[in-house]
């Protein structure tokens, strides 16, 4: 009777699946994060190596127990065809850097003179890797883009999945996992995992790679997963992009949650408060730089105040409060086999140093920037000169000098051309730059204006990549910005990469696009002087195209942050006959900028606003959108023209500065109630 008992209370097979596969997956990502982030495994290789195939058992007899936490996954999944380009949750930008310590004491400065208190610093070493975006929701890895220009990358979570360091699902024991969290890491391939790579593809007579850096790039863009599983990758996650349902004051705190979430992140971090602090960190960080497993090229500054950073903003590149302190370039001699001419999209043309490839910090280099023509000439670099090259910040090659060689006859000096390789248009010099002036006819430059015009803080037109761009200009379909909007899907069919729906879609993403916002419209342009802050702070204050079209500068000037060098750049980029043409036949294929959303009497449009102190119930960059949605303005310095100064907890001396002005102090209920008697929704 009580085997019968046990058996009629005994789980369905399905259940008991179901409990052991559930148990074995928390028990393998266990064991992975011990070994693959702890470095202290408890178990064998082939004791993990038993549970692994029992679960594969498992899936193969019911699929239907397989999820995308499962350890299985790591394995690879069947090859793509594409992989598609995926919008970043927010901008992955590029730090600004330097290897010279006085440019890091004039950012300490800058930020001591912008801040209410004194700086704190997280330091980390600066990988040399290739960066990747990892979004969670609820807790487990959905998406996972490369970098790519910095607002869309490629989405790569496939390959991302067979690298061990990644958690599938987020760890919670010491910490609960946030609705939604993007993370910014580093995939990289260790030195030493790098060379036993190599060693494989020599012994099969292949190509080996020239660099761990490019090996890992190139492995996370295979477009068959499981060869991405071959290959020792790790990635290092160290910056929370975005966070929904958790909140951080401080950097330190967000990096400490990774740890806590089961992230592998870099080792050697440090808060610091002085830049004699930050110099002898860099000074360690480079004694010790040949010894570590993995590259690194300097170490990353970064303000520690999430707050303070919202404040200080960022450029359309990269933010204010960051930057990358280099290490000295690493440098090699070689031989200039010629110069070429390269015309870059705004019209630039760069003379390139075309060498006799040669290894420099493990990266085999093929050609190096001259800059311009002063440059060329004050090194007197000829055709065949025999140069020393560098790495600047170990990524661009650069040519330091040229070596003398006595008794060799040299060529000709260089000298640039009189007319643009691209277009044949006379070239035009400005400084020691120069410059094709054909701005919107030069086919060079149209590629990357085509580029430009359809990124995501343009007209953000899906599809419309380097590829593309370069397909239309150079198949003639595109010979002017405007024509975009004459393209009909049955001329893209026949494209390479192209298909019936592909073409399709681009042709709908470009006409969806003739209602553009006029910020948009202005950045896509590609006017000098105008970026992502710029192009909104005119469109708020001009409210329409032809208005900013026909202003004076000194109608510009009237505008915060735009001075007389700014405001003479625009007016030469309109006044220029071809541009106001290429223009005017955009606006012919009834392109319409429209004015921003807020209304010109919004109770809270054309004001200006200062945030002081820790805000409860929302995030400062949260606060900020609200009031710039309306119209207002957001500064970080309290002036005589500042209407509100909003003191959340322990204002500092922003607050003390507004009172001696006796300006409009309000504390965050105050700050809400405005919000909402200008109808603005915070929820």
């Amino acid at each position: 009777m009580a085997d019968l008992a046990d058996e009629a209370a005994a789980p369905p097979p399905s259940a008991a699946l179901a409990t052991e596969a559930r148990e074995l997956r928390s028990a393998l990502n266990r064991h992975s994060y011990l070994y693959y982030v702890e470095a202290r495994p408890e178990i064998s290789d082939a004791e993990y190596d038993r549970l692994f195939r029992r679960l594969q058992e498992i899936e193969r007899t019911a699929p239907e127990l397989r999820t995308p936490d499962s350890p299985t996954q790591r394995v690879g999944a069947e090859p793509q065809d594409a992989f598609r380009t995926v919008a970043h949750v927010v901008p992955m930008l590029s730090l600004d850097s330097s290897q010279e310590e006085s440019a890091l004491r004039r950012f300490d400065e800058r930020l001591r003179k912008a801040l209410e208190h004194p700086p704190r610093y997280l330091l980390e070493p600066k990988l040399d890797g290739a960066s990747i975006e990892l979004v969670y929701e609820g807790g487990v890895l959905v998406r996972a883009v490369t970098r790519g220009n910095g607002q869309r990358g490629e989405g790569v979570t496939d390959n991302i999945r067979t690298i061990p360091s990644v958690p599938l699902r987020l760890r919670t024991a010491e910490r609960p996992a946030p609705d939604r969290l993007a993370v910014r890491g580093e995939v990289m391939m260790t030195v030493s995992a790098f060379e036993r790579f190599n060693q494989r593809l020599v012994e099969r007579d292949q190509e080996p790679y020239a660099s761990p850096r490019n090996s890992a790039a190139g492995a996370i863009r295979q477009l068959d997963s499981r060869l991405t599983a071959q290959r020792e990758l790790v990635c290092f996650a160290y910056d929370v992009l975005l966070v929904e349902g958790a909140r951080f004051h401080t950097d330190a705190e967000a990096f400490a949650a990774l740890g806590e979430w089961g992230f592998l992140r870099p080792d050697r971090v440090e808060l610091v408060d002085t830049v004699e602090d930050i110099v002898a960190y860099h000074a360690r960080a480079r004694a010790d730089r040949d010894d570590l497993d993995y590259e690194i090229d300097g170490v990353v500054v970064k303000l520690d105040d999430l707050d303070a950073r919202v404040d200080l903003g960022s450029t359309s590149h990269h933010p204010r409060w960051a930057m990358a302190f280099k290490f000295e370039p690493r440098k090699e001699i070689t031989r200039v086999e010629r110069i070429a001419i390269s015309v870059g999209r705004t019209g630039i043309l760069t003379p390139v140093a075309l060498l006799l490839p040669v290894q420099v910090g493990g990266v085999t280099i093929s050609r190096a920037s001259l800059h311009n023509r002063e440059e060329v000439a004050r090194k007197d670099v000829r055709d065949g000169d025999r140069v020393r090259i560098q790495r600047a910040g170990d990524v661009i090659p650069q040519v330091v000098e040229r070596i003398a060689e006595p008794d060799r006859e040299r060529a000709e000096p260089f000298r640039m051309p009189d007319t643009c390789p691209a277009c044949d248009t006379p070239v035009e010099e400005d400084g020691p730059r120069t410059v094709c002036p054909n701005r919107f006819g030069c086919p060079a430059q149209l590629k990357g204006r085509l580029v430009h015009f359809g990124s995501r803080n343009a007209l953000d037109i899906e599809g419309l990549g380097e590829e593309t761009a370069a397909l239309l200009v150079e198949r003639e379909l595109v010979r002017e910005l405007a024509d975009l909007f004459d393209l009909e899907a049955d001329q893209l069919v026949d494209l390479p990469g192209f298909a019936e729906k592909s073409a399709t879609n681009l042709v709908d993403g470009i006409r969806r696009r003739r209602a553009v916002e006029l910020r948009r419209f202005l950045f896509g342009l590609g006017i000098p002087e105008v970026g992502v802050t710029v192009a909104r702070d005119l469109a708020l204050h001009f409210r329409s195209f032809e208005a900013i079209r026909s202003a004076s500068m000194e109608a510009l000037e009237s505008v915060d942050g735009i001075g007389p060098k700014m405001s003479l750049a625009i007016r030469r980029f309109l006044d220029a006959p071809g541009n106001a043409v290429a223009i005017d036949h955009i606006l012919q294929r009834g392109v319409e900028p429209t004015p921003p959303a807020a209304p010109l009497d919004s109770a809270l449009s054309g004001r200006r606003f200062v945030f002081t102190g820790g805000l409860e119930s929302l995030s400062r960059s949260r606060a900020r959108k609200l009031v710039e949605g309306a119209g207002g303005r957001v500064v970080s310095s309290v002036s005589a023209e500042t209407d509100f100064v909003v003191a959340g907890a322990e204002p500092g001396s922003k607050y003390d500065k507004a009172v001696a002005l006796e300006l409009n102090i309000l504390d965050e209920a105050g700050f809400l109630a405005l919000l909402a008697d200008a109808g603005i929704e915070v929820g």
